[in-house]
């Protein structure tokens, strides 16, 4: 089989209008500014109003997408969103996205990655493309942590926010694919390192349930730091060995925005320098699977990354799930 190449042809980001910071929540649960700041990096992040569910953030990131590609939504034929905050267990939140899209061609599926489903969802629909299937598609990543979060829990209340990113990828000639090389993993022998435990199949939500915030994200941080390192490290070792190119051309480092420690102990790993790790973190906390895209999105509209320059991306999540993607832009 003789396989097409892909591009991006478009990104696009959105987040809430409502801002949260340190000092608002010094008000809600026993933290402090300062203890937020130096365990996490963050600053402040963004909350979505009550009328607002996952597929809105997603599809305001999309339109911006669209826009920057000079697509119509209905040119569309391919929507994948990559989420742990569905707006209803089913249909798939990719469905209510091309509702108001308009994009009416578009088949639907979305994924869950947790933190990793943006990287997931890249490779599923750059394959699909690169094998004919379709000509082009809209990859998202949006959540609505807030939707999750115990605000009673200072351990994690003070980590997470929403938000969407969004990419339009395209077929191309295969002698020009964006996507270099990419390496996706997962070990479920420690799902409960990092997990909602209550309101799926295997514990639906009751009253018990609600009463003891199951409903809620549950971590382990001390564990998943140490796994996060290793994973993130393994698959961008892995991405570069597979591509042959060297760590010093890789113009940016786009790590999932979980933890500045976590960032910086993964760029210092690769070797890396700091002005070359991009850091939004300190404005919009962990937005899950949509850190990637919407940063992505700011280093191209701020003109940080020019064509023919590389970018490696890498995540981890819960599942666990880790990746990397090497892209050429």
């Amino acid at each position: 089989m003789n396989l097409h190449g892909v591009k991006f042809a478009g990104t696009g980001s959105y987040v809430p209008e409502r801002v949260l910071t340190n000092h608002d929540l010094e008000r809600m649960v026993d933290t402090s500014d300062e203890w937020i700041r130096t365990r996490t990096g963050i600053l402040e992040r963004r909350i979505a109003a009550d009328d607002q569910p996952t597929s809105a953030l997603a599809h305001a990131a999309a339109a911006a997408a669209l826009a920057a590609a000079g697509r119509d939504a209905a040119e569309i034929e391919l929507i994948v969103v990559a989420t742990l905050t569905p707006d209803h267990p089913f249909p798939n939140t990719a469905c209510y996205v091309q509702q108001k899209l308009g994009a009416h061609k578009a088949a639907c599926f979305s994924l869950e990655a947790a933190c990793s489903g943006f990287l997931y969802g890249l490779q599923a629909a750059a394959a699909l493309i690169q094998t004919g299937i379709y000509r082009n598609a809209l990859v998202i990543g949006a959540e609505k942590l807030s939707s999750l979060v115990d605000w009673t829990d200072r351990n994690t209340c003070v980590l997470f926010g929403d938000g969407a990113g969004a990419v339009v990828l395209e077929r191309t000639d295969a002698n020009h694919n964006a996507l270099l090389a990419s390496n996706l993993g997962a070990d479920g022998n420690y799902s409960e390192l990092l997990y909602v435990p209550a309101g799926g199949s295997a514990l639906p939500a009751s009253h018990a349930t609600l009463d003891q915030r199951l409903n809620c994200i549950k971590m382990n941080g001390r564990e998943v730091f140490k796994l996060a390192v290793g994973a993130m490290v393994g698959a961008a070792n892995e991405v570069m060995a597979q591509t042959g190119i060297p760590i010093a051309e890789v113009r940016w480092l786009v790590p999932h925005q979980a933890n500045d420690r976590i960032i910086q102990a993964v760029g210092k790993r690769l070797g890396i320098p700091e002005e070359r790790v991009f850091v939004n973190l300190d404005k919009y906390g962990n937005t899950s699977a949509a850190t990637i895209p919407i940063a992505l999105d700011e280093i191209v509209r701020g003109g940080a990354v020019e064509h023919g320059e590389n970018l490696l991306l890498v995540a981890f999540g819960g599942g666990l799930t880790w990746g990397a993607v090497l892209i050429r832009w």
